[in-house]
C-alpha cells in the first residue's frame, strides 16, 4: 500500500481501518499524521454538533446510520484529476498572495473526492445552525444538502458543505476566525472559488466553472443575510 491508497482509505471511512492500512501508517510518519488529523476533524465534529437545538437533531446528526460506501468506485473516477490538479497546484509556491484563501478552497476540494461520492450528515438544521455561529441567517437552503462535515483548513477547522443544486454539485466552506481583508476569486485546472469575509470569518465556494459559481454565489446571496 502507498500514501495514496491509504489516504483514500482513511478519507473513505475514517473510524474502521482494514489491518493492511493500520501497518501503512504504523510504518509512514506522513500518514500517520495526515490520520491523527483526520481523527481530529472527526472529534471536533462530534463536539461542535453539541449546541443547544430542537430535540432529536443531535442525535440524528450524530449518530445517523452511515450508507454503505462505495468508495473505490469513486476514488478511481477521482484519482486522474486528482493527479492532474496537484500538478497544477506544484505551479505556485502557496506564499502569501491576492487569492491564497480562494486557492486553499480549490485545493481542499480536489483533496476530498468522497465529498461528492457520499452521503454525510445532510441536516438542513444542522447547516442553519452553522450559519447562525457564524453571524449569518438563512431564509432559504440554496439547494439540497448532501454533505457536512468539519475539516482543517490551514491552521484551524470550518465546514465542508456541498450542495446538489440545477447546476450541479456546488461546495460551500464556512470558516471561523481568520479571514480575508476582501473578497477573491481564483481558478485552477477548471475549478473556480470565490471568497468573501464574513464578520465571524469567511466562506468561500467552490464549482466545476465560473459560470456556476457566479450563479451559486447570487443564490446564496439570495437565501443568507449575513450581520453587517
Amino acid at each position: 500500500m502507498n500514501c495514496l491508497e491509504f489516504r483514500r482509505e482513511k478519507l473513505a471511512d475514517p473510524r474502521r481501518l482494514p489491518p493492511e492500512t493500520q501497518a501503512h501508517a504504523s510504518g509512514c510518519p506522513a500518514c500517520a499524521a495526515f490520520a491523527r488529523e483526520v481523527d481530529e476533524s472527526e472529534r471536533a465534529l462530534d463536539r461542535a454538533l453539541i449546541v443547544p437545538v430542537p430535540d432529536g437533531l443531535v442525535d440524528r446528526i450524530l449518530f445517523q446510520s452511515r450508507r454503505p460506501r462505495r468508495a473505490w468506485r469513486a476514488w478511481a473516477l477521482a484519482a486522474s484529476i486528482l493527479i492532474a490538479v496537484a500538478l497544477g497546484f506544484s505551479l505556485w509556491d502557496g506564499s502569501k498572495n491576492a487569492n491564497e484563501y480562494a486557492r486553499l478552497a480549490i485545493e481542499h476540494v480536489v483533496m476530498e473526492p468522497e465529498s461528492f461520492a457520499v452521503t454525510r450528515n445532510p441536516d438542513p438544521e444542522a447547516f442553519r445552525t452553522l450559519v447562525q455561529n457564524l453571524g449569518g441567517s438563512v431564509k432559504d437552503l440554496p439547494g439540497k444538502i448532501r454533505y457536512i462535515r468539519l475539516c482543517p483548513f490551514e491552521d484551524g477547522l470550518g465546514w465542508h458543505v456541498v450542495f446538489e443544486t440545477p447546476e450541479g454539485l456546488a461546495t460551500l466552506f464556512l470558516v471561523p476566525g481568520k479571514k480575508p481583508r476582501a473578497a477573491q476569486a481564483a481558478s485552477v485546472d477548471g475549478w473556480s472559488a470565490v471568497v468573501h469575509p464574513i464578520e465571524r470569518g469567511y466562506y468561500a465556494i467552490v464549482t466545476a466553472s465560473s459560470d456556476a459559481t457566479s450563479r451559486f454565489r447570487q443564490m446564496l446571496r439570495d437565501c443568507i443575510v449575513w450581520s453587517a
